[in-house]
C-alpha cells in the first residue's frame, strides 16, 4: 500500500505557500504560475487555511468582490483537513471523496511538509491498478 510519504518522495519537496493578507489576484497569479489549483496559507509558520480556484470563483466573483482588493484571508477555507505521512492513498482517496475536497496538505509533528491533490491520488491509484493487472495477466498465462 503506497503512502503519502513515498508519493511525497516522488512528487519531488516543491510546496508554495501564500499569505493571508495577500490579495486573490496575486494569489491567481501564483496559482497561473506554478499550474496550481490550490495554495496553503501560512502564517507565521503554521497553516491557516487553504485557498483554491474554487474558493476564487464562489466568493469573488459570484459575489461582485474585486480579487485586487480582496485578501486571500477573507476567502481561504479554514476547517483544514490533512493527512499525515504514514496515511495510505486509500487514506487520502476517502478523505477527498467523503470531505469533497481536492487537495490535502501534509503536516509531520505540526509542521507542513507538502501538499496532495486528487491528480496526484488518481494517478497513483491507476498506476497501481496497472500493475496489478499486468501481475495477473501474467500469472493467467503462465509466464511466472
Amino acid at each position: 500500500m503506497t503512502t503519502v510519504r513515498r508519493l511525497l518522495k516522488a512528487k519531488g519537496p516543491k510546496l508554495w505557500t501564500i499569505s493571508p493578507q495577500t490579495t486573490a489576484y496575486e494569489g491567481l497569479k501564483m496559482m497561473a504560475d506554478h499550474n496550481l489549483g490550490a495554495l496553503l496559507v501560512v502564517e507565521g509558520g503554521n497553516l491557516v487555511g487553504v485557498f483554491s480556484e474554487r474558493d476564487y470563483a464562489r466568493k469573488v466573483i459570484l459575489k461582485g468582490k474585486s480579487s485586487k482588493n480582496t485578501p486571500i484571508g477573507e476567502l481561504m477555507v479554514t476547517s483544514v483537513i490533512y493527512v499525515t505521512l504514514d496515511n495510505t492513498i486509500e487514506d487520502c482517496m476517502a478523505l477527498i471523496t467523503d470531505k469533497r475536497t481536492r487537495h490535502l496538505p501534509v503536516l509531520e509533528n505540526d509542521e507542513l511538509i507538502g501538499i496532495i491533490s486528487i491528480g496526484d491520488v488518481v494517478r497513483q491509484i491507476i498506476s497501481e491498478q496497472e500493475l496489478t493487472i499486468r501481475e495477473l495477466e501474467k500469472y493467467i498465462k503462465g509466464s511466472y
